[in-house]
């Protein structure tokens, strides 16, 4: 595998990878806007997926958690720019901004082509063959342009960006039950849940009745054994079942419980390709 970084700042970076599929699942501490050059993306999160190709430029929100797969297509490497929309240069930017809206979408944001975001993303090529250090100035420049193009072109975006502080508490129930087929430490379960590790450790807990690192193992087996109840395919399991029959569950409604939450995962499983994690458990971890 070879991948390539290239920073000319801490902030901004061009990556460059050439090798069949990386696959990782991650949260980022600043905001970041990604242009992206040649190769795709799939990004996964608990109830929603994209794919982002050449041209295509969005913005990932910090502390979304998302699973990326990332690979070469059509002979040319997985390469993009990247900018980083650190929470300190975020704060002094708005500090003297009237700013009325505060919501958070959960989402990531697709902004295709669009020229102004594209002529200020491509502008930074060049700067990645020079040997001398990129300037300061210029960067908080080319940054504060990024932001201010952003804001032109999506009049909501100023929710997001003005989200720069630590998560607050969550419902842990709802948040665990949508993210447990991600494999993160639990001190960013934590995190993200606005909880420390021994308060995420206490609550989990009391809420299910066992440890976070059994619950976690136990959610993931269930669902890699799990056998539907009925209908024309009764007794398969789960990542057994035609995506034509689980989308078709999506668009009459899932069955309310267990069941209708273990098929709405499968699905997303199944739309990015992710059938081998379940094969691997099933594999690793046999029923008798």
């Amino acid at each position: 595998m070879e991948f390539k970084t290239n920073y000319i700042t801490p902030e901004i970076k061009l990556s460059s990878y050439d090798d069949k599929l990386f696959k990782t699942e991650f949260t980022f501490e600043h905001h970041m806007l990604v242009w992206f050059i040649s190769g795709e993306t799939k990004i996964m999160q608990a109830d929603a997926s994209y794919v982002f190709g050449p041209g295509d430029i969005f913005l990932i929100p910090r502390n979304l958690l998302c699973t990326f797969i990332n690979y070469p297509k059509d002979g040319l490497p997985h390469k993009t720019v990247a900018m980083h929309l650190s929470v300190d240069r975020l704060r002094k930017y708005y500090v003297n901004q009237d700013v009325s809206t505060r919501s958070v979408a959960n989402k990531i944001y697709r902004f295709k082509s669009h020229p102004l975001l594209t002529s200020c993303l491509s502008s930074f090529i060049p700067y990645f063959d020079l040997k001398d250090p990129f300037s300061e100035k210029l960067a908080s420049l080319k940054i504060t342009e990024a932001i201010t193009i952003l804001r032109t072109i999506d009049k909501d975006i100023d929710g997001e960006l003005t989200n720069v502080e630590t998560p607050g508490k969550i419902d842990l129930e709802k948040f665990m039950e949508a993210h447990f087929m991600f494999n993160l430490p639990l001190e960013r379960f934590g995190y993200l849940t606005g909880r420390s590790l021994s308060t995420f450790n206490r609550e989990i807990r009391k809420t299910f009745s066992s440890t976070p690192q059994k619950w976690l193992t136990k959610k993931r087996l269930e669902l890699a054994h799990y056998r539907m109840p009925f209908g024309k395919f009764k007794g398969r399991y789960l990542v057994e079942l035609p995506e034509p029959y689980l989308i078709w569950f999506q668009q009459s409604g899932f069955p309310e419980g267990k069941l209708g939450d273990l098929l709405r995962a499968m699905l997303e499983i199944k739309i990015n390709g992710l059938e081998g994690l379940i094969r691997k458990i099933q594999k690793d971890f046999p029923k008798d």
